[in-house]
């Protein structure tokens, strides 16, 4: 009998996980990824000639860090390891995909989506000028080019994520002028019960927070961010924003980093048609799956925050039990009672992340309250009032239909930017709730293919 043919996509920590519970049971997986080397956005390792320590580099998260890096080390020689490798398209049994040189149609029998996550961005007006980064990408300069945004540098928004990267950027000894956090502090205290469930991830933010403070950094909570001031020529020149006693500030900087905590990369599970389903606590649609992973299409696996949001330490829980799901379905034998404990620690990392979304709720009121002259959409140009006017002379009120209208959502990012912030929006201003207004459906190639490659077939 021929050996299953299993596929992973994603080497951060739950396809890292997921490949070591494929290897123990003596298969050979496809392990593609989209990153030159592994460990994901929250673990992404350091170019081959950068010799900075663990502690530097991931702070509380080192250690983890360190052993899920080891961990990959150790499997390459028992996997089909494909880096700097794009899966563009999932149709008819077959993992689509495209390198540099070559394009390939993969057929499984079991897939194993490990796609991570990516920023959840809320539009301000002056977001589009140069100096303007995510969260994400002011990590990847500092991780994989050990450069700052800029000399200065202002982080807003909410989540953890925030106040991590804003103490590496401390750590690296770049200057940070402010942290401004648009979720009140007191969100906090009553999220403490749910926050509880993980007391060491807790006392990580903790002591996140702390790093700033010893800095001098000037932190804020509940403030609410009018623009980035700039122009086109110059790039950002500051941010004005109303703190959280209603009193209106300005701090100067060359460059902000943004986000609200993040959201999953859901294109793939899409594309597999993988039924999705909206999820009020986080205000946005995730795909279903059961306790161990299965989605709702026979052969396909979701793991980790390319699912749900649910931190690191989860995903690793979470793509080792998703393997071995998928190992129990194919007929081949499986630790049940693994497969127990890794349900339970999942479940804990579950609660804790309902904590974090009560802690550091997405500011839907930001999108309604943009004015008409803000860019929505930074690939097509598009401004809330484009938006607004095309619902007046359309009647337009579900996400594609408005996207077909208005071009919100047809760029490069396909909407991952900019459609969870115009379906608020688009319901506010039609008066529904922002579930009836639906979702962005994934489209091939996820990403922009180069228009010379080759074929592998």
């Amino acid at each position: 009998m021929a050996e299953p043919r299993i596929i992973i996509v994603g080497a951060g920590p739950s396809g890292t996980r997921a490949a070591e519970a494929c290897v123990a049971a003596g298969l050979r997986p496809i392990v593609i990824d989209e990153g030159r080397r592994d460990g994901g956005q929250i673990y992404r390792r350091q170019p081959d000639n950068f010799t900075r320590p663990y502690g530097k580099l991931y702070g509380t998260e080192a250690g983890r860090a360190q052993a899920l890096h080891e961990t990959f080390d150790g499997l390459k020689g028992a996997i089909d390891y494909r880096p700097e490798t794009l899966v563009w398209n999932i149709a008819k049994g077959h993992v689509w995909t495209a390198s540099a040189t070559v394009q390939e149609a993969i057929p499984f029998d079991a897939l194993l989506l490990c796609t991570g996550a990516t920023d959840r961005l809320m539009p301000v007006k002056g977001w589009q000028f140069a100096g303007a980064y995510s969260l994400g990408g002011a990590q990847v300069a500092l991780k994989s080019q050990a450069v700052s945004i800029g000399h200065r540098v202002v982080f807003m928004g909410s989540g953890p994520l925030l106040y991590l990267v804003a103490s590496q950027y401390v750590e690296a000894g770049a200057e940070v002028a402010a942290v401004l956090d648009t979720s009140p502090f007191g969100a906090r205290l009553k999220a403490l019960p749910d926050l509880l469930a993980m007391p060491s991830v807790l006392w990580n933010g903790v002591a996140l927070t702390r790093t700033l403070k010893r800095a001098g950094v000037m932190v804020q909570h509940g403030v609410t961010p009018v623009e980035i001031m700039g122009d086109a020529e110059s790039g950002a020149g500051g941010v004005r924003f109303f703190a959280g006693s209603g009193r209106e500030e300005t701090i100067a900087c060359d460059a902000v980093a943004m986000g609200h905590h993040l959201r999953p990369e859901t294109q793939l599970a899409d594309l597999a048609r993988c039924a999705f389903a909206f999820d009020p606590g986080t205000r946005q649609w995730l795909p279903e799956r059961d306790g161990d992973g299965r989605s709702s299409v026979a052969g396909v696996y979701l793991a980790g925050d390319g699912a749900k949001i649910l931190g690191a330490r989860s995903a690793e829980a979470s793509g080792r039990l998703a393997a071995l799901a998928a190992l129990g379905d194919l007929g081949l034998p499986v630790d049940k009672g693994e497969m127990t404990s890794l349900r339970s620690e999942v479940g804990q990392y579950a609660r804790f992340a309902r904590g974090l979304a009560k802690a550091f709720p997405w500011p839907a009121r930001q999108a309604p309250a943009l004015p008409d002259d803000a860019i929505l959409c930074r690939c097509e140009g598009v401004t809330a009032g484009d938006l607004r006017a095309v619902m007046r002379e359309t009647g337009a009120q579900e996400a594609n239909r408005a996207k077909a209208f208005s071009r919100v959502g047809m760029g490069r990012c396909q909407g991952r930017y900019c459609g969870l912030a115009a379906a608020e929006l688009i319901a506010a201003e039609a008066g529904v709730p922002v579930e009836q207004v639906g979702r962005l459906r994934g489209q091939a190639p996820v990403k922009p293919l180069p228009i010379a490659i080759g074929d592998g077939q």
